[in-house]
């Protein structure tokens, strides 16, 4: 079984399905229509203090999260966060 698909937290992309067929893989995934934490951050004219607390608390609950399952993230970066709406 994928480790993706085991992982149930708020604030880390929820695998339900993985098909091959032919030379391909097919992930279905949750729907994350809001975009990339580096896109919002660049739109704003101001990324206050207060934002980024908020942004680096859902990151850090959710590698605390993966760490005790023992997984290791290794690619954090704005352009990996997504949000799942506006």
């Amino acid at each position: 079984m994928c480790i993706l698909k085991q992982l149930d937290h708020p604030n880390i992309l929820k695998l339900y399905e993985i098909y091959d067929w032919k030379n391909y893989f097919y992930l279905i995934t949750e729907l994350c229509e809001g975009g990339e934490l580096f896109d919002k951050i660049r739109k704003l004219k101001h990324f206050t203090e207060k934002d980024a607390a908020q942004v680096m608390k859902s990151i850090l609950g959710a590698v605390v999260y993966l760490h005790k399952m023992g997984i290791v993230h290794r690619d954090l970066k704005p352009e990996n966060m997504l949000y799942t709406n506006n």
